[in-house]
């Protein structure tokens, strides 16, 4: 009974196609037996789709992700200008300051540099 039962199990999964027209089956070769793949297919379109969409999210998300940074970029790049430039204005106007605090020190008899040696004698 086993081996009947084993050959049955190969006559349902394989067909068997002889090469040549012999009595022993000798030249005869085991191919799969076609099995209906629509079931299989529906599957798989299914698993595809899902992956798909998982992928179709994910794609979304990142895009999202980079544009928000792209966003962020420009924001920082238009602050770090806006620092420069305040920056440059700082630094004109400490100038302007400093020449105007110099100018001061000098016409003023306070600041003036005296000679000490010259008032003893």
């Amino acid at each position: 009974m086993d081996g009947s039962r084993k050959q049955e199990e190969e006559d349902s999964t394989f067909t068997n196609t002889s090469l040549a027209d012999d009595k022993d089956h000798s030249s005869r070769i085991l191919y799969p037996r076609p099995k209906s793949l629509l079931p299989k297919m529906m599957n798989a379109d299914m698993d595809v789709d899902a992956e798909n969409q998982v992928e179709l999210e994910e794609k979304t998300r990142l895009i999202n992700q980079v544009l928000e940074l792209q966003h962020t970029l420009e924001d920082l790049s238009a602050r770090v200008d806006a620092v420069k430039e305040e920056n440059l204005k700082l630094k004109s106007e400490n100038q302007v300051l400093g020449q105007y605090i110099e100018n001061l020190m000098s016409a003023s008899s306070v600041f003036q540099t005296t000679d000490t040696k010259s008032k003893r004698k």
